[in-house]
């Protein structure tokens, strides 16, 4: 049984800085890969970063490559995303999510788990 759970949303002014972080527990061994996307109201979830399990190899979209940066401690199962310069349109829910297989990173149905997600509000 794998469990993803997120923590570090909350609401922050345009321009200021977040750090979320996923919790993995369960068969972390099998990972490949973990990923961060989200989701704004009204439209499709949407990838923002990844990261390889063993690697550390990253990609980002394009939206918010040089803000973004994903990283990970193996040690401790956990994966971060933290996020600079944010702007009113990085508000959304953040997901984390994780494969046991190489795939197209940008694709949801790629990953295999899912955490609830995490509210991220930024204001203008």
């Amino acid at each position: 049984q794998v469990q993803l759970i997120e923590s570090g949303g909350g609401l922050v002014q345009a321009g200021g800085s977040l750090r979320l972080a996923c919790a993995a527990s369960g068969r972390t061994a099998s990972f490949y890969a973990m990923g961060w996307f989200r989701q704004a109201p009204g439209k499709e979830r949407e990838f923002v970063a990844v990261i390889t399990w063993s690697a550390g190899s990253t990609s980002y979209a394009n939206s918010v490559k040089g803000r973004f940066t994903i990283s990970r401690d193996n040690a401790k199962n956990m994966v971060y995303l933290q996020m600079n310069s944010l702007k009113p349109e990085d508000t959304a829910i953040y997901y984390c999510a994780a494969n046991r297989r190489v795939g197209i990173w940008t694709t949801p149905s790629t990953y295999d788990y899912w955490g609830q997600g995490t509210q991220v509000t930024v204001s203008s």
